[in-house]
């Protein structure tokens, strides 16, 4: 693919380096009024992610040909919005989740009320982030278009919000394949899916390069959700940074408990 270093582990440090550097660049600092509710937002955002979403975003925009500065902002609110979902995950109406990535939970430092409030304010920030006509005028008007609408399609209830609703509803219940197949794809693989569908588009993908990037994506997307299952089984919480074998004793539907 042009423009990709074949080394993996150093291009993926490199590019979460510069996806690092535009968020602090992008983002409203942490001193900022209201600085609560700015402090919570750096302290989930910043708090050790790996960064894949926002990493494959640029690397579809690399693989057809485009720029890396035209494809950062989305790859930037792709990140943010994957953010918002894991404070509100973590909240006590919902996992209740002590630990996220090694470090105490948004809301077990802020509080639940600052907490749903910093997700909320990522997610609005990610929009605001792909809309900015400073950072976006030189991707046609088009592309925009359809980037922001792979963009929120994935976020909504028609997406991640629908599969973690599903999620939710069916835990301590007998569920089959297609319920399975369902909450997956959408909880975790359409944000995934649509990360690389949006830098195609940005990137001024072909019809034929678009449909194999999206397809890639989503096959991406369930691959992660089944590791992250089996993480959950057979990991341990010192090297995930969260506890583990949650899934089972909360009777959440995943591939190790169906198959």
């Amino acid at each position: 693919m042009k423009g990709i270093d074949l080394n993996l582990t150093e291009y993926l440090q490199r590019r979460r380096r510069v996806v690092d550097e535009a968020l602090r660049r992008w983002i409203p600092g942490e001193k900022e009024f209201p600085s609560q509710v700015h402090q919570a937002m750096h302290y989930s955002l910043f708090a050790g992610g790996k960064r894949l979403r926002p990493i494959l975003t640029l690397a579809a925009a690399e693989a057809v040909g485009g720029r890396i500065r035209d494809a950062l902002p989305l790859a930037c609110s792709f990140e943010l919005i994957h953010t918002y979902s894991l404070i509100h995950d973590d909240l006590p109406s919902m996992d209740d989740d002590d630990l996220r990535r090694g470090k105490p939970t948004s809301h077990k430092v802020f509080g639940e009320a600052v907490a749903i409030l910093a997700g909320d304010a990522l997610l609005t920030e990610a929009f605001h982030l792909a809309a900015r006509p400073d950072l976006m005028k030189q991707v046609p008007p088009r592309r925009r278009i359809q980037a922001l609408w792979h963009l929120a399609r994935a976020a909504g209830s028609l997406g991640m919000v629908g599969g973690q609703t599903v999620d939710i509803l069916t835990q301590g219940k007998p569920v089959d394949a297609d319920t399975l197949e369902y909450i997956h794809p959408h909880k975790t693989g359409a944000l995934i899916a649509a990360s690389v569908a949006v830098g195609a588009v940005i990137g001024g993908a072909t019809a034929s390069q678009y449909k194999k990037l999206l397809a890639g994506g989503k096959k991406l997307g369930l691959a992660f959700q089944i590791i992250d299952a089996l993480l959950d089984e057979e990991g341990e919480e010192e090297n995930l940074g969260k506890a583990v074998r949650k899934d089972q004793s909360k009777g959440k539907a995943t591939y190790p408990g169906l198959y």
